[in-house]
């Protein structure tokens, strides 16, 4: 009989982690192939028996605008900060939609793709990881938007209402990055706890939708200033991002080296710790779940 060489190389060992923190960023580059795989997976099946495919993408913004216009600008008469409330209220669901669709759509990853999980090997950080990056399609169509809404004003601007593109637009893919990862870490927190209790999906959602009323996605925050709550806003980490976005597109907003530093402390603090329950819980979630 043949012996068999125990000090073989292998080109791929599968184990288990060893550390809470451990992750093979060269098994996340080697299965690139499939993140994109991913990435057209979740567009396709999403839009596939859809009548209007990707035109969603540009209606959901516009009429949320509209109905903010309305309610807000008309009805309750909130300040837009010298900015036609079209263009003020298109900033900030423009980037309150990306970060919360990366947000919303990680938290139920362990869930949704269970039978994926359970029957093949990649880097289950893969998954997520995919979602933050399809959902970068749908950003970019609503940014169009965006800048089409911008090229209006601009030909035809209103009375008393003016916006001008400022030097922060430089920090434009930071402040992508950080809805992203902000998104991601969130949503790794919450898919390993659901995984375990599966009822706190079902707040995720209605949770998300509070939590875009602590920004300044409705109103300036001059005015939350105003008001006197102005400082538990500034708490959001996407406050700043908001504010950042809409400075670097139409010239209104705070942009403080404060701002930005704060959200990135917080973006790092929540991707650790999301990083670590992530790979935590994905030891045994297929039993749990």
């Amino acid at each position: 009989m043949k012996k068999i060489n125990q000090s073989q190389d292998w080109d791929l060992i599968i184990k288990g982690h060893t550390a809470l923190f451990d992750i093979n960023f060269k098994d996340l580059w080697n299965y690139r192939d499939l993140l994109f795989l991913f990435v057209k997976r979740d567009f396709v099946s999403f839009y596939k028996q859809t009548i209007l495919g990707p035109f969603w993408f540009f209606i959901q913004p516009i009429f949320t605008t509209v109905v903010f216009t309305f309610v807000f600008g008309k009805l309750a008469g909130i300040s837009a900060d010298g900015l036609p409330h079209q263009l003020f209220y298109l900033v900030g669901i423009t980037s309150w939609y990306y970060f919360s669709d990366c947000l919303t759509k990680t938290s139920t990853v362990f869930k949704d793709n269970a039978n994926i999980f359970g029957k093949v090997y990649f880097p289950r950080l893969i998954m997520p990881l995919s979602i933050v990056v399809s959902n970068l399609v749908r950003f970019a169509v609503q940014l169009l938007l965006l800048i089409i809404m911008m090229l209006y004003y601009y030909f035809y601007p209103i009375a008393g209402a003016s916006f001008r593109v400022t030097s922060g637009l430089f920090l434009f893919p930071l402040l992508i990055f950080l809805m992203a990862m902000l998104g991601l870490g969130l949503g790794l927190i919450i898919t390993a706890v659901t995984t375990k209790y599966r009822d706190l999906t079902f707040l995720v959602s209605f949770g998300v939708q509070l939590l875009m009323y602590t920004t300044t996605v409705i109103y300036p925050l001059s005015y939350a200033r105003e008001k006197g709550y102005g400082h538990w806003v500034e708490l959001n980490p996407m406050t700043g991002i908001i504010e950042a976005f809409r400075f670097a597109f139409l010239g209104k907003g705070e942009l403080t080296l404060y701002s930005i530093s704060y959200s990135v402390m917080v973006t790092i603090i929540i991707l650790f710790f999301g990083i670590i329950i992530f790979n935590k819980t994905e030891k045994n979630f297929v039993d749990t779940i």
